[in-house]
């Protein structure tokens, strides 16, 4: 598994960083409704707190960060620890994958 510590530890200061920046995550989430079909079965990976997942119609969410899964679970994501380099699922299972910016290290 990565290093996950950081997203473990200040899992309340990402989620801030929303609050605090409203406008620009609506923004980034309008751009983001135009081109994601919410039709079919879709993940997210790299869902960290599900903030994107659920309004853009992604069912299952992956990440590494068991306290990001956890916000992400309370958002009603069906979510998965893991990384993307080694999903557990077969090649045809979801119909969109989304892939937002991600930190890795």
């Amino acid at each position: 598994m990565p290093k996950t510590a950081p997203f473990e530890e200040h899992t309340g200061r990402y989620e801030q960083w929303f609050e605090t920046h409203e406008a620009a995550y609506r923004s980034e989430l309008a751009a983001l409704e135009r081109l994601v079909s919410p039709a079919g079965d879709g993940i997210e990976i790299g869902v960290g707190s599900g903030r994107f997942a659920g309004p853009l119609g992604m069912d299952v969410g992956i990440d590494p960060s068991a306290a990001m899964l956890g916000r992400a679970r309370e958002r009603g994501i069906e979510v998965v620890r893991g990384v993307a380099e080694s999903l557990p699922f077969d090649a045809a299972t979801f119909d969109t994958v989304l892939i937002l910016p991600a930190v890795t290290n």
